[in-house]
């Protein structure tokens, strides 16, 4: 089975940038669906971006612009580039993946329902 696990979470100022990673073993990134998800306390967990087997990608509209999700097939690795960083953009940030395919007539690929395989998590805190 796949396995996730993320890292480049950390204490960055408003405006700064942050990239983390999530390590993929068992699949490569090219045969799999995956995604970013991020939860803030008392928050449900909600979609930020996702990248499918086609690299099609889709954003949340409060990332869309600042945050690049890509691949590094060498490293076999899923990234998020994450720009100008808002203290609302603080939270946990959970990779997650599922198996192909990426689509579907009802297929959301921010619906955490779609993802089977997640992360522990990395953690991300915007301060002023």
């Amino acid at each position: 089975q796949p396995q996730v696990a993320e890292s480049g979470g950390g204490p960055v100022q408003v405006g700064e940038s942050l990239r983390l990673s999530c390590a993929l073993s068992g699949k490569t990134v090219d045969r799999i669906c995956l995604a970013w998800f991020r939860q803030s306390v008392g928050q449900r967990r909600e979609g930020v971006a996702s990248i499918d087997d086609n690299q099609r990608t889709k954003y949340a509209d409060f990332v869309r612009g600042r945050f690049t999700i890509s691949k590094d097939r060498q490293k076999n690795t899923l990234l998020l580039q994450m720009d100008n960083l808002r203290i609302e953009d603080s939270g946990m940030y959970y990779c997650a993946a599922s198996s192909l395919p990426c689509d579907g007539q009802w297929y959301n690929p921010l619906n955490e329902g779609e993802y089977f395989y997640w992360g522990q998590g990395t953690e991300v805190t915007v301060s002023s």
